[in-house]
C-alpha cells in the first residue's frame, strides 16, 4: 500500500516543465527520501501533494485520495516547508495553541497534544518567545506545529539545508523517533542525512524520476568499484590516469584519490606500471564501498 502515489504528475511554468510525468509510491510506514539536486523539482512537487498548486497534468492519489477531486486528505498530514513562518512574539506553546484552535482542537486534548509535541521536539522546557530561537529551534517548532493534528503522512521540504551540524542532529533525531509511526516525505539534497535516516528514496533530476528503491537496493543495483590509492612522491598523475578507458572519474581527497572505475580488473593491471613509470611508489590501495552520494551524482551526471 502506498501513502503518495502519482502518476504521470507534470507542472509546466509557461514553457518550462518543473515536473515532467512523475511516476513514484511512497510505501505507508516508510521515512522516504525525496532526493534531486536544486532546481530538480522537489519543492514543486511537495507544493502540489499539499494542495497548494494545481497539477498541469497527471495525478497523485495521497492517502487513497486524489488530489484533483478532493481536500479531505489535507486533515490527516502534516507539512514543514522549507522556511516557516511564526509569530515571533508568541511562546511555542501559545503558538500551537493557536495552530491547534484553527485545527478544530480545543480544551484538554489540546493542551496535551500540544505537550506531547513539545516533548517530542526537544522544546517542553523552552519558555521565551519564538523571535529569540536559533534556526533550528525554529525548525523543530515547525516539525512540532506539522505534527499537532498528529498527520498520518508528514511532508518536509529540505528541514535541515540551513541548518549547523546541532541543528541538522536535532531534527534527524526527530525523525528518528517518527518512524514506525508516522509516513516520511523528506525533500532533500543532503545526501548524508538520507542515509542517516529514511529506508526507501527516490532520486529525480529535471523534474522526472531517475531512480527509486530502498537504499540498500539501490547500492545493490548501482554499485561500481571504486578504490582510494595513495601514492609516494610529488608528480600529479592523477591527469594520466584520468586519461584511461577504465576509470569513469577522480577525485583528489587529502593526500591521495578515489577513482571511480569501470573496469576494476583492468585497473588493477595497468596501475602498478603507470605509477612506477611516474616514479612513484604505491602506499595505499583500497577497494571502497560507494556511498549514496557517489550513486547519486553518477545517476544524474548520466542521466
Amino acid at each position: 500500500m502506498f501513502a503518495v502515489e502519482t502518476r504521470k504528475l507534470s507542472k509546466q511554468f509557461g514553457t518550462k516543465a518543473a515536473v515532467d510525468g512523475l511516476t513514484l509510491g511512497v510505501p505507508r510506514g516508510s521515512v522516504f527520501g525525496f532526493l534531486g539536486p536544486n532546481g530538480a523539482g522537489k519543492t514543486t512537487t511537495l507544493r502540489m501533494l499539499v494542495g497548494l498548486a494545481r497539477p498541469s497534468s497527471g495525478e497523485a492519489i495521497v492517502l487513497g485520495e486524489s488530489i484533483l477531486s478532493s481536500k479531505q486528505y489535507l486533515r490527516r498530514i502534516g507539512f514543514l516547508p522549507d522556511v516557516p513562518g511564526f509569530y515571533n512574539w508568541m511562546r511555542p506553546q501559545e503558538f500551537l495553541m493557536l495552530v491547534g484552535d484553527i485545527f478544530g482542537m480545543s480544551g484538554r486534548d489540546l493542551r496535551m497534544r500540544v505537550g506531547e509535541v513539545l516533548e517530542l521536539t526537544g522544546l517542553d522546557d523552552v519558555k521565551v518567545r519564538i523571535g529569540g530561537f536559533s534556526r533550528g529551534m525554529k525548525q523543530r517548532l515547525g516539525l512540532a506545529q506539522a505534527m499537532l493534528n498528529q498527520p498520518e503522512l508528514l511532508f518536509m521540504d529540505e528541514p535541515t539545508s540551513a541548518l549547523d551540524p546541532i541543528g541538522r542532529k536535532e531534527i534527524l533525531d526527530t525523525i528518528s523517533r517518527l518512524a514506525g509511526r508516522t509516513t516520511v516525505f523528506f525533500s532533500t539534497h543532503i545526501l548524508n542525512d538520507v542515509e542517516r535516516v529514511c529506508d526507501t528514496v527516490a532520486i529525480i533530476n529535471h523534474g522526472s524520476l531517475v531512480a527509486q528503491q530502498s537504499i540498500s537496493s539501490l547500492k545493490e543495483s548501482y554499485s561500481f568499484h571504486k578504490i582510494y590509492l595513495k601514492l609516494e612522491g610529488d608528480p600529479d598523475i592523477s591527469a594520466a590516469i584520468e586519461s584511461q578507458p577504465w576509470v569513469d572519474r577522480v577525485e583528489r581527497h587529502d593526500h591521495g584519490w578515489f577513482l571511480h572505475l569501470v573496469d576494476l580488473p583492468a585497473a588493477q593491471q595497468a596501475l602498478p606500471g603507470m605509477i612506477a613509470d611516474h616514479g612513484l611508489a604505491l602506499r595505499r590501495f583500497e577497494l571502497v564501498e560507494p556511498s549514496l552520494e557517489d550513486i547519486f551524482v553518477r545517476l544524474v551526471n548520466n542521466q
